[in-house]
């Protein structure tokens, strides 16, 4: 079984490159059961989301 610490360096990972079957499984038994990491992990995603939303804003602005 996973520990946070190591699911949190995974869903990191996850954003820069494809996760191998063998990571993407133990990283889902996870969490399913820890509240914890599946609030980070929504953290992550809100948190690329809107610098990719102020960078394309930027881009355009700029244009």
């Amino acid at each position: 079984m996973l520990k946070c610490k190591q699911v949190t360096h995974l869903l990191s990972e996850a954003q820069d490159r494809e996760l191998s079957v063998s990571e993407k499984l133990p990283l889902k038994m996870h969490l399913l059961m820890c509240q914890g990491c599946r609030n980070f992990k929504q953290q992550m995603s809100f948190l690329r989301e809107a610098c990719r939303s102020y960078t394309s804003e930027r881009t355009d602005t700029e244009k």
